[in-house]
């Protein structure tokens, strides 16, 4: 079985603005971010953890720093874990703006792949795309990966990929900064969402090959 543990990034100045900030390298953490990071090591205590893997942001690799150390382990960056661009919404704060990037993202995560966001800075194809890689690569000899990114990236990929949560279930429940959602996948099965946040989801009945019944 593969266990994929997806972390949002702690608190930054964009945070407590309400900005839409997606752009690279991105704003550091703020104190409460980094007490965020630090608690994160106790958060996920009882995990076993193979790889831990960061966007390259710097809000990313902080929040993924105190674990790597506590673990002993090598923090690995990939950019596919990145945040989706807001293109010409960059920086705004106003609620339309927003929504239009959140109805955007998860049309993309319902399948509607033509959907565009303004400026066009990156398809719903390219996306999906380059999170599965990232997700692949963090998991390639592991067998639970944990991937440091941000929430809209996690919460529509999780929804897109997984076969037990509705795309709207993402939309309408946002993660916190350190937000935690666990994925589990038996062997070339589809994702399954194990836990979101504090809300777990029962297991399928399942015959001793790990297929659930139909």
């Amino acid at each position: 079985m593969s266990r994929l543990i997806l972390v949002r990034h702690g608190q930054t100045p964009s945070n407590v603005q309400g900005l839409l900030d997606t752009a690279a390298p991105g704003p550091g953490l703020t104190p409460l971010g980094h007490e965020q990071a630090a608690a994160l090591v106790d958060v996920l205590a009882a995990e076993r953890i193979d790889r831990i893997v960061a966007s390259p942001l710097a809000r990313t690799v902080a929040t993924a720093t105190p674990l790597a150390e506590e673990r002993g382990l090598p923090l690995g960056q990939d950019a596919g874990l990145r945040e989706i661009l807001a293109g010409d919404l960059e920086l705004l704060a106003d609620r339309d703006s927003h929504l239009t990037y959140l109805h955007t993202v998860f049309a993309w995560a319902a399948g509607d792949l033509t959907a565009a966001m303004p400026g066009d800075p990156e398809t719903g194809a390219g996306f999906l795309e380059r999170y599965d890689a990232a997700v692949e690569a963090a998991l390639d000899g592991a067998d639970t990966a944990v991937c440091v990114s941000h929430g809209a990236a996690i919460r529509a990929w999780a929804v897109a990929r997984a076969d037990n949560v509705p795309v709207g279930f993402g939309l309408e429940h946002g993660l916190p900064n350190t937000g935690v959602v666990i994925l589990d996948r038996h062997g070339s099965g589809p994702w399954r969402v194990d836990a979101w946040l504090d809300r777990r989801f029962a297991a399928p009945e399942s015959d001793p090959t790990g297929s659930p019944i139909r």
